[in-house]
Formats: structure tokens, sequence, C-alpha cells
């Protein structure tokens, strides 16, 4: 990868998705959080956490991969706050809205979430 960076972009991190693919061991997932966190673009990382909240909260519905929870959170996200959005969503799924035993009673998006409307 580093002799890539230095042969390819002069040794510069490459500041979109694409290029940033074009390196060993760089995903989409990875790429996007070069560019939200590096260069403050409005790209949504989406991991497991990001995937399991923005289903239960109702941000998305039915999607079936991480590209298309992405593409429906950038959509209706302000492009402003996405890089936050990442980490906001992030965060609370990692500790308050977890995969196995969500904390639904201490959740202050309970009164907005579908699956606490289902449970």
């Amino acid at each position: 990868m580093a002799q890539r960076l230095v042969a390819v972009y002069d040794g510069q991190v490459p500041d979109t998705i694409e290029e940033l693919q074009t390196l060993q061991g760089v995903g989409r997932k990875t790429a996007n959080v070069v560019c939200a966190v590096i260069w403050n673009q409005p790209t949504m990382a989406v991991d497991t956490h990001i995937f399991r909240v923005s289903e239960r909260l109702g941000l998305t519905t039915n999607s079936k991969n991480p590209l298309q929870t992405e593409k429906a959170l950038v959509k209706f996200i302000p492009e402003n706050i996405i890089p936050k959005a990442h980490h906001w969503l992030l965060l609370h799924g990692r500790y308050v809205c977890q995969a196995r035993k969500p904390k639904c009673e201490r959740c202050g998006l309970a009164p907005f979430c579908r699956y606490f409307e289902k449970k």
C-alpha cells in the first residue's frame, strides 16, 4: 500500500472513494471513513452497527447490504452532518442499540424507533 501511495499518488492520501479503493486492503467502508474523517466529505461508512441501527430506527427499510444502507442514509441526512452522523449511529449501535440486548429502556430515540414500537 505504501509503495502505491508513493508511486501513484506522490505520497498523498487520495481524496476519492474510487482512488482509495485502488489501495490494497481498502474497501468501500474504509474509503468512506477516510473521506469523511480526513477530508470531511459527506460519505457514510456502513458497518454492522450502522446497518442494524438504521433498520431498527426506520432510517432504512429492507436494505439488503451496506451499500443500499449507505445510499439511503446519504439521501436523507443533510450533507453537512453526514460525517458526524456516521459516528452518532456507530456509537449508538455499539453502546445502546446493541445487537443481542438493546437498551431500549434508556434510549432517547425509543419514542421514534420502529424496533421499539414492535417490541
